[in-house]
């Protein structure tokens, strides 16, 4: 089996590569995650016009339609700048929905405006208190045409006017809380999950601006934003047909999985570099770091939980590729990337000693990170749950 890179894909690799190292040193990352919006427009249009931001989606919606590889690449040179970019929370999930849950005039309203930067989304589906994965749903969903009992104002509501207005039978009203909502701060639509009257779970466009949206914006370990929604008969579209969603929502979670899984490899690509340099310029008793055969040793040992974990995040991506929507693929990904994640970290930072922990050197940053992604979509105990859930499945080796 043939793991290397095309020639178009490492093209893309390398141009992505470039335009990242150009606008992000680590004294200028730290200038633009301090800003209000925690990321630069300025890159977010550059990787637009290189259709960075279209890859996932096909041509008739405005895309490149290029695969979860392409997505891999980018993804695995964003972590290794620790760029803030949304491209994962703001396109390829929420992206991922609407082009498996929403029609094609919805597809071809959103998507080109999207791949184009003008158009940011959020995935709005995680609850307060409620544990990945997220089933059990709060957020209700009600159609205008049975809100109107619940007073003029829920009517004069949904049938707002405007652009982004829904319309006909698609139109309802939500209401519930979503916590945490990944860069949910800076969205102009949101794609939001709720119980459907009949029963099952539907998926909503909102405007983020709505009436009956309140957003509290916040800052993550990482650096980066999130926010809490609140909706109250906030007026909505539904997504495709009346129908149950949760498909569509376990089959882009999991691409979202395997997405995690590739920043990830960057980062810990990154924070190993940064360690062995160190080794090799740092000096003690006379002598470089590097001359200590245990933090040699140690330095190995970082080297072989990344190749585990680049083996895992290639098992997941090709499994995508092949349309292979598996959930304990995607679990067993995460679970091996999330304790690679962890030893690197930990050894990243014992080994630069006081000097990793300061803000003004990057490989702390790179262990926060790392931290925040094992922390998103399930951590390494959800996803041991997915699998041992599942056990009994299996039957014994027969010798």
């Amino acid at each position: 089996m043939d793991f290397d890179l095309t020639d178009e894909q490492e093209m893309l690799r390398d141009t992505v590569r470039d335009l990242l190292a150009r606008n992000y040193d680590p004294e200028t990352r730290l200038k633009v995650t301090d800003t209000e919006l925690g990321w630069s427009r300025e890159v977010w249009q550059q990787l637009a016009e290189l259709g960075v931001l279209g890859l996932t989606f096909t041509e008739a919606d405005g895309g490149v339609d290029a695969g979860p590889v392409e997505a891999m690449v980018v993804l695995e040179e964003v972590g290794r700048r620790l760029a803030p970019e949304p491209i994962l929370d703001a396109v390829l999930l929420p992206g991922a929905l609407l082009t498996l849950a929403g029609s094609a005039e919805q597809r071809q309203r959103v998507l080109p405006e999207v791949a184009a930067g003008n158009k940011l989304l959020a995935f709005a589906h995680g609850e307060p208190g409620v544990r990945w994965p997220s089933t059990e749903l709060t957020t209700t969903a009600v159609a205008v045409s049975d809100a109107a009992s619940a007073g003029p104002s829920v009517v004069t509501q949904a049938a707002a006017s405007g652009p982004d207005a829904p319309a006909g039978g698609n139109s309802y009203v939500l209401t519930g809380i979503k916590n945490p909502v990944s860069h949910g701060d800076c969205a102009d639509e949101l794609v939001v999950s709720a119980q459907l009257p009949g029963g099952g779970t539907g998926l909503f466009l909102v405007a983020a601006d709505a009436t009956g949206v309140t957003r509290k914006s916040y800052r993550t370990v990482d650096g980066q934003r999130g926010a809490q929604l609140e909706f109250e008969q906030a007026a909505a579209e539904l997504l495709g047909g009346d129908v149950d969603a949760a498909e569509a929502i376990r089959s882009a979670l999991v691409q979202a999985q395997a997405s995690l899984c590739a920043e990830s490899i960057g980062a810990m690509a990154e924070a190993l570099r940064l360690t062995t340099d160190y080794l090799k310029q740092r000096k003690q008793f006379g002598v470089t770091l590097s001359k200590f055969q245990a933090l040699t040793h140690r330095a190995a040992d970082m080297y072989v939980s990344l190749e585990l974990a680049r083996s895992m995040s290639l098992y997941a991506t090709a499994a995508v590729a092949d349309g292979e929507i598996d959930p304990q693929v995607a679990s067993r990904a995460r679970l091996q990337v999330g304790r690679s994640a962890r030893h690197i970290g930990q050894e990243a930072i014992q080994m630069h000693g006081g000097i990793g922990v300061t803000a003004e050197y990057p490989v702390g940053h790179y262990v926060a990170r790392l931290t925040a992604i094992e922390r998103t979509l399930g951590g390494g105990l959800e996803h041991l749950r997915v699998l041992s859930a599942r056990v009994g499945e299996y039957g014994l080796p027969e010798l």
